[in-house]
């Protein structure tokens, strides 16, 4: 009798389940998305519920993030963790990495951890910070991982208009790789290039992160990045916005025999593949939308040591409730499926 593997999520959501009705904190969290670049937030009631969400619109007039009222409260997901069969959750904020300013970046920290210790021994943290790595940031990095027991970091794939591969993270990227802290990197809502998807709403939506999470990995690999940092590991939300697609295209194997006169697509770095293996994971982010052909390309193409699960709770609930199933269904190997569901996660976070 096949013994069911240990799950581990790690890419579920965390908010303050007070986000609602603490209006300080609110507002102070509301402060730090910059609306001069056009971004637009409001807190409005769900229609036909006794309930409120926070919208997002990037730009104005274009709905690209809802929070929901009552998801975010430890009852209801320990609840619908026993439902989808999972065993521990590695928690980080969906979305707002990319704007929190450092005072609330401690209160978001503090509240985490606060929710950790509460869930007995089923939860797991990651550290929420801007990332230009001065002694104040960096500081509250350490009180998370040496006084709080997070686990790793939290960052968005761009800030701004800069990817992460930009010098300006020099500093933070230092010390995680003195340290040989891992880092998420999640998803934001749209690319830096984004008129031409705006209109509707999927392509916006979902289209849009992969785009950025895309160009995110490749200029991450690209760049000379894990060159400078050898010990950075980086795992990207959304299977690197499907990057497993784009592999062999993007990375050339050795070139062939025919004799181009020129390699149009030579990178300059042959070290690419080994980077891609040793310096990059992918978690699934929601194993349903993807479909089981496309999970099994990622896991030949991408490599069943780089990918964790995760399925973005609490996005949509088929995306949690069924996402168990789905990778269990795939054809793969026992092996692979227990890397995927939880010995990947464990050894990227030392859980």
């Amino acid at each position: 009798m096949t013994t069911k593997p240990r799950v581990i999520d790690a890419n579920m959501h965390w908010l303050p389940d007070t986000l609602f009705t603490d209006e300080d904190l609110r507002e102070k969290m509301m402060r730090c998305i910059p609306r001069q670049n056009n971004i637009h937030v409001s807190m409005t009631p769900i229609k036909g519920k006794n309930l409120n969400q926070i919208i997002i619109e990037e730009p104005k007039g274009y709905v690209n993030i809802n929070y929901a009222e009552g998801q975010y409260n430890i009852e209801s997901q320990l609840a619908d963790m026993d439902k989808a069969g999972i065993d521990h959750a590695v928690f980080r904020i969906p979305v707002w990495q990319e704007w929190l300013d450092l005072d609330c970046s401690k209160r978001i920290n503090d509240g985490l951890a606060d929710y950790v210790s509460r869930s007995g021994g089923r939860f797991t943290a990651l550290a929420v910070c801007p990332p230009w790595g001065d002694k104040t940031m960096i500081a509250e990095v350490e009180r998370c991982i040496d006084q709080l027991g997070f686990k790793g970091v939290q960052l968005a794939c761009k800030y701004g208009d800069i990817f992460l591969d930009d010098e300006a993270f020099f500093p933070y990227f230092e010390f995680l790789n003195d340290r040989k802290i891992p880092a998420v990197v999640h998803h934001t809502p749209l690319p830096v290039d984004y008129n031409s998807i705006l209109t509707y709403n999927n392509q916006r939506r979902q289209y849009g992160r992969c785009i950025a999470q895309g160009t995110a990995v490749g200029r991450e690999l690209f760049s000379g990045l894990f060159d400078r940092f050898p010990n950075l590991k980086l795992s990207h939300s959304m299977l690197g916005g499907g990057f497993f697609a784009f592999v062999d295209m993007l990375v050339p194997k050795p070139r062939h025999a025919y004799g181009d006169a020129v390699d149009r697509f030579d990178t300059g770095n042959s070290n690419l593949r080994e980077q891609l293996k040793n310096n990059l994971f992918f978690d699934i982010s929601g194993p349903p939308q993807w479909g089981k052909k496309q999970l099994e390309c990622a896991v030949e193409v991408l490599g069943e040591d780089n990918i964790l699960y995760g399925a973005s709770y609490p996005i949509r609930k088929d995306w949690f409730f069924d996402g168990v199933p789905v990778v269990e269904e795939l054809d793969i190997s026992d092996e692979a499926k227990a890397k995927i569901f939880s010995k990947n996660a464990e050894k990227l976070f030392g859980i």
